[in-house]
């Protein structure tokens, strides 16, 4: 049994009553957001520009999955959190669909075909889910990994949208398949900043040497 396992099965029945509530206003809120982005309107707003469609729509699913994966009852999270030993299998599965996602074809295909979108929405519901619950159990070390592969790919796609004198996705026009380009190098940056900072800030703190 892992940590993460042993530490929710072994947490005192308030403890466990406490997050059963905050799961539930979690998953309520996932929910109204999936029946949210499900409505044609918004799904035709949100995928008529490419930026959009990756930069906008993709993390809300993935907001929604990870809204979601907080109403499991603590013994379903135990459960997946033995076979998910330090976030290794869910963070591998979140990469794994980030980069099938980045692939140009990948957004043509979702925007012609129903099942296409809907097989696109269900990844990326799972892998909002599988991050949420694999970020915390990963530590500093996983989550730089993780990232040193998801963000230099993201960079490295961006710079493919932007240099590219082509149209990548036919769906979409060349200036929408730059500005997509520089969104997604600019959000890389931001984020490896981001998580940086935290980790610096972390190690930083006197009792830092007594946390994970």
């Amino acid at each position: 049994m892992s940590a993460l396992a042993a530490r929710l099965l072994a947490a005192p029945r308030l403890a466990r009553w406490r997050l059963a509530c905050t799961g539930a206003r979690q998953g309520a809120a996932g929910a109204m957001l999936l029946a949210l982005l499900a409505l044609p309107a918004v799904r035709a707003l949100l995928e008529a520009s490419m930026w959009r469609h990756m930069v906008l729509q993709f993390p809300l699913w993935m907001l929604a999955g990870a809204l979601l994966a907080c109403a499991l009852p603590v013994c379903a999270r135990a459960a997946l959190a033995r076979c998910n030993a330090h976030g290794i299998s869910g963070l591998v599965g979140v990469a794994m669909v980030l980069a099938v996602l980045m692939v140009p074809r990948a957004l043509d295909l979702a925007l012609r075909s129903t099942p296409a979108e809907a097989l696109k929405c269900a990844a990326l519901v799972l892998a909002g889910a599988a991050l949420r619950l694999s970020w915390q159990a990963a530590g500093r070390v996983v989550q730089g990994f993780f990232l040193g592969n998801v963000l230099p790919m993201s960079f490295v796609v961006g710079q493919l949208y932007v240099d590219s004198p082509l149209r990548l996705c036919n769906a979409y026009l060349l200036d929408d398949q730059e500005r997509l380009g520089r969104w997604l190098m600019a959000l890389a940056a931001a984020v490896a900043v981001a998580w940086l900072a935290r980790v610096f800030w972390v190690l930083a703190r006197p009792e830092s040497c007594n946390t994970q």
